[in-house]
């Protein structure tokens, strides 16, 4: 009688396991909020086994939630707010998620000797782009030189989960973090059986597998002239990390000089080279994040050759009295689809 029992109860979830998976009709749906002080966004194909959009997004937004938590120099409780209120020759056990993060940043600034800074925080904060009061004015040059003595990636040290700064500097993350905010996302997907979406946060992308038509997905770079909604290439994005660093829209003005967002570590000033846009693509959006920015503060010439040197997949528009020059790598090259 047990046995005849059992078998029945098998029988029926195998029945609504089956019906369940025939009547299935997968659906591209997609939902965005706000993070890391821009804003998100998901597209993604259902599946029959995957939670629901609402479950789905509650995970998404603790996941962004954490990642800011640990890495943003805003919150001044973050794990990286309270390493940086800590005196020179501190070591302080930090989290997987930071040794990961500080690693790709500690790398890229080696890769780049010191042109991309993960230190650069101190000018950052001097040139009003950090958090707090924005004053908008040019600081002066003694500011400028003591802020650099507080710049220097190599005084930052990694022992296994022991993060250590032999002087005062500060960590700034935000070159980075929103990529791997994009990877943490991404690798909450797949946990959720869910293997074709496209995540987005602040610009960085993240696309796996296709879209319900089964074609790729398509991202477009953005045109600096254009805004938001002009795109100056179009790429078929499958299984890649997308990431972008421009200056055309994060800058203040003063007597006439525009002064970007991105400070250049060695100069301690913003760029002033024509640069204006960098897209790297990559299999893992925190170094792409990373690398982005590094290209960007190196300049058209310098960051070409970067490029090349290290087969990075780039694409740099360069501003030009009338409009804008492509310039890309090699490795770039099979991206381009018009």
């Amino acid at each position: 009688m047990k046995n005849k029992l059992l078998l029945a109860l098998v029988a029926i979830v195998l029945v609504t396991i089956l019906y369940k998976a025939v009547s299935f009709s997968p659906e591209l749906v997609s939902f965005s909020g706000p993070t890391m002080g821009t804003t998100y966004t998901v597209k993604y194909t259902t599946t029959a086994d995957a939670p629901k959009l609402e479950q789905l997004k509650s995970e998404v937004d603790n996941v962004l939630l954490r990642v800011n938590k640990l890495m943003s120099t805003y919150d001044s409780t973050s794990e990286l707010s309270e390493f940086n209120k800590q005196p020179a020759g501190t070591s302080v056990t930090v989290s997987d998620d930071m040794v990961y993060v500080v690693g790709e940043a500690l790398k890229i600034s080696e890769l780049t000797s010191g042109k991309y800074d993960v230190t650069v925080g101190p000018l950052v904060n001097l040139w009003g782009f950090g958090p707090g009061k924005h004053n908008d004015h040019v600081p002066s040059d003694a500011d400028i030189a003591v802020a650099k003595e507080l710049v220097g990636y190599h005084y930052v040290k990694l022992d296994g989960n022991e993060l250590t700064k032999s002087r005062d500097v500060y960590v700034d993350l935000s070159s980075i973090a929103k990529g791997y905010g994009v990877d943490q996302v991404a690798r909450a997907l797949k946990q959720a059986g869910i293997n074709n979406y496209l995540v987005e946060v602040g610009g960085e992308i993240s696309a796996s597998g296709r879209k319900l038509d089964g074609s790729n997905w398509v991202v477009g770079i953005e045109s600096p002239a254009g805004g938001h909604n002009v795109a100056e290439r179009v790429i078929q994005a499958n299984d890649v990390a997308i990431a972008t660093s421009g200056d055309y829209r994060n800058y203040f003005e003063e007597n006439g000089v525009r002064y970007s967002h991105t400070i250049d570590p060695i100069t301690g000033k913003p760029i002033t080279h024509r640069l204006v846009s960098v897209t790297v693509i990559d299999s893992n959006t925190t170094r792409a994040d990373g690398l982005a920015t590094a290209i960007t503060v190196l300049g058209p010439e310098a960051g070409l050759k970067f490029a090349q040197e290290n087969d990075i997949a780039a694409y740099m528009l360069v501003k030009e009295d009338l409009g804008f020059a492509e310039q890309y790598s090699d490795a770039f090259k099979p991206y381009l689809s018009n």
